[in-house]
This record gives C-alpha cells, sequence and structure tokens, in this order.
C-alpha cells in the first residue's frame, strides 16, 4: 500500500465529501490544485463515477491538470492500473470510473455529458458566469451525491465568483465575509466548503520561493495581495480612492450641516445592456466635499416606463443633467413635464469630468444607493498594452460616474491641487 504525505492543512478537505460545492481559493504555491487532484484520484478510485474536469481553455489541459493527474497516479504507484489517454484526454479507472476533459471555449461539447457526478472547475475565475451555470445543469445523475470544486488564485471582488460565493452588494447578497475565511481558513456555509490556503501551507516549497513571493511586497502590492496573501482585492489603479460609504443618516445629517449646499441631479441614458443612472447629489464647496445620497439604476426600460419612476422630478422644477448624446430622450422628457437639459460634451470632457471628480477631498456616498458603491468603491483605470493607465477609459463603462460628470457640469472644485491618477 503506498502511503502518501500531504500538507496538514489540506487533510481534512481530501476526505471531506459532505457537501456540494468545494471552493478553494489561495496564493501561488499552495498546493491547492494538487489537494483536488489527489482528492478527485481517491474518490474515483473508491467509487465508480464520472468526473468532469473544466477549464476555459481546452488546450490548457494537457500541460495543466492533465498533467497534475498523470503525476500523481505515478507517484502513487498506479500507472499499470489506471489508464490515460491523450486521444482524447481522459483516465480511465479499474472500477470503471473517469476523468473527462472539457473546455469552455467549445460549449457544445459539453451537451453530449451524462451522468457527471463531479465537476472540477480550475481556475473558475476565467470562465463567465453563464459557463458555470451551465455546467450546473451538467451536473447530474440518478443516485450518487453531487459535487462541484472550484479552484482559483483570488481576483477581483468585481468577478462572479466573489460576488457568488462572498458578498454581491448591487444584488444584496451576502453569503460569507471573505476576511473571516482568511482568519478561520476553512469555513462551511449552508452546502458550500470553503478552503483559504497561502504558500505557507506548502511545507514542500522551498524557502527561495517564499522569499520571492515576498519581494512583491515592494514592487507589486497588488501582485502580492494575491500571490502572497491568497486574497480578493481591488485590481489595478483606483480612480476614486477618497470614495466612501456612510450610513444614510449620517450622509443627510453631514449635508444638512452644510451652509450653503450646492444641489445637483445628474443622468445617464441607457438600455438593454447600459443603465439610467440618475444621482442626488450635494457638494460642500468649502470643504471640498461631493456627498451622493440618492440613486435611480435600472435597465431594459422604455423612456415611459422611467419617467413613472422618477415621478417625483416632474413638474417641480429640479433641474436634470443629462447625457447630451441622447437629444431625443432628453426632449421626450421635457415633454413630460420634467427640467431636463443637456449637459456639455466636447473634446476631452471625459478626462477634464474626470479630473474634477478628483479633485474633492472626499466623495461620501449613502448605503442607501448600492449600485453606487459597487460601481464608485472599485472602478479602477483601463490599461494599455504596455500597462499604462488611459486617464479616461476605465475599466467596466461606468454610467453612475457618467451621471456625477452631467450633475457636475458647469460647477468647478476650485483652489485644489489636481489628483494625478
Amino acid at each position: 500500500m503506498t502511503v502518501k504525505e500531504v500538507n496538514p492543512h489540506f487533510e481534512d478537505f481530501l476526505f471531506d465529501w459532505n457537501h456540494k460545492f468545494y471552493f478553494l481559493v489561495g496564493g501561488y504555491g499552495s498546493s491547492k490544485s494538487y489537494h483536488v487532484a489527489l482528492k478527485l484520484i481517491m474518490k474515483l478510485l473508491a467509487e465508480k463515477r464520472t468526473a468532469l474536469v473544466v477549464r476555459e481553455v481546452y488546450d490548457t489541459h494537457r500541460d495543466s491538470i492533465y498533467s497534475l493527474l498523470s503525476e500523481i497516479i505515478v507517484d502513487l504507484g498506479l500507472e499499470g492500473k489506471v489508464k490515460t489517454g491523450i486521444s482524447p484526454l481522459q483516465i480511465r479507472f479499474p472500477n470503471g470510473s473517469k476523468i473527462i476533459f472539457k473546455g469552455m471555449d467549445k460549449p457544445a461539447k459539453l451537451k453530449s455529458i451524462h451522468n457527471v457526478s463531479i465537476i472540477w472547475l480550475e481556475e473558475c475565475s476565467e470562465v463567465k458566469y453563464e459557463g458555470f451555470k451551465e455546467l450546473i445543469g451538467r451536473l447530474r445523475h440518478p443516485t450518487l451525491k453531487l459535487h462541484m470544486i472550484l479552484s482559483t488564485n483570488p481576483v477581483s471582488t468585481a468577478d462572479w465568483c466573489y460576488k457568488y460565493f462572498f458578498k454581491d452588494t448591487k444584488a444584496k447578497v451576502h453569503v460569507l465575509d471573505d476576511k473571516e475565511l482568511y482568519q478561520d481558513r476553512i469555513k462551511v456555509v449552508n452546502d458550500t466548503y470553503y478552503h483559504h490556503s497561502v504558500a505557507d501551507d506548502n511545507l514542500f516549497l522551498p524557502s527561495s520561493y517564499i522569499e520571492q513571493l515576498e519581494d512583491l511586497k515592494q514592487h507589486d502590492p497588488d501582485l502580492y495581495r494575491v500571490a502572497r496573501k491568497g486574497r480578493f482585492g481591488i485590481n489595478g489603479k483606483l480612480v476614486l480612492p477618497q470614495f466612501e460609504e456612510w450610513p444614510h443618516e449620517a450622509v443627510m445629517e453631514a449635508v444638512q450641516r452644510i451652509r450653503n449646499p450646492i444641489d445637483r441631479a445628474g443622468m445617464d441614458f441607457g438600455f438593454e445592456e447600459s443603465y439610467n443612472a440618475l444621482l442626488r447629489v450635494t457638494v460642500d464647496h468649502t470643504s471640498k466635499i461631493l456627498y451622493i445620497h440618492w440613486e435611480y439604476y435600472r435597465n431594459q426600460m422604455t423612456d415611459d416606463r422611467t419617467a413613472e419612476d422618477i415621478a417625483e422630478f416632474r413638474g417641480t422644477g429640479e433641474l436634470i443633467r443629462a447625457d447630451s448624446a441622447e437629444p431625443k430622450t432628453i426632449q421626450f422628457f421635457r415633454q413630460m413635464g420634467f427640467n431636463m437639459r443637456a449637459a456639455k460634451k466636447f473634446a476631452g470632457s471625459r478626462l477634464q469630468y474626470t479630473k474634477k471628480v478628483k479633485r474633492f477631498k472626499k466623495i461620501i456616498c449613502s448605503s442607501n444607493c448600492p449600485n453606487t458603491v459597487d460601481e464608485l468603491k472599485e472602478l479602477t483605470y483601463a490599461v494599455d498594452k504596455a500597462g499604462e493607465i488611459i486617464e479616461d477609459q476605465f475599466s467596466i463603462d461606468p454610467h453612475i460616474f457618467s451621471a456625477i460628470w452631467y450633475a457636475l457640469d458647469g460647477y468647478e472644485v476650485s483652489d485644489l491641487n489636481e489628483v494625478t491618477p
């Protein structure tokens, strides 16, 4: 009988099959993929099952997971019993179990798969959310307990896997605070087993490898967080590092204390993938603070339905400064009794508006505006091929940020040194 030494932090995970989902996140070199592969082999030796291993791109299997599984099979002395094949990639066990490999870049081939009771989704953050939902539908067997194992290095908190398994502010979903996982290392919530690991958990790593990871702390803080700490966070350069979220009552109390408040409303238009975003903001010009305290944020809405949703603006005289790219929409709202006009746009206006917002010492947002928090708290710049930031382009299409631009049309944040990105 072969005796296999494993890392102690993974012992509980290796033998736990009580849950449907297993979510493993960790830093570089933590050995999470190795222990998932070992767990899978042991299970398929013990029970006749079909396991599906998935990556976003099929062609990456051979030199990654297939190679890892093959090495473990040899290491366990099973190469005479467990058969590996490369055309197609497949691993077969003496009891009839098998491992098949697929890529989400060839989704049509998933339709021919039947009786899969275990799915391993490696580097799950590379797979789109639609692909994850498709795989859940492929996980079915008439009698066997079903399991899905997801492993990944941490990415942005804007990624679907963070929002699904931890927190999604916009959808008001809170499953687990990731900080609890970093502290406790292993957590079970509902039917999901969470596991966090870092390089220190891999007792077989040379100390020189960990030293290399430590060097990232000074040179690349984003990569250090991912590679060394194994933690989710914000990837890239923040556009608004001075952004804060406050309880709604605290925001309104602060607004009421402003001696000469400047109240504004701004709106960006959208429909299918884009959003109608309407904000109410208040400027404290003396303190150079921007308060955001009311939001409307919906898509797939016709203009007449939107007019019903924001009827509190109709006939009040409250001015809405809106996206000048939609003159017909603005005219419609004016005919419906809204005081709406186009904000100025000109060559370079995106950059100028962005710099204007960045000049505020603080941008404080009400907790009653979850979509604003979701967009602005982690809004980062887009980068070019050389990795340099592009000052007027962003990681997402920022409808709320655009609404702020329009709301501040004609206002200048004076007497402040410009904050460079």
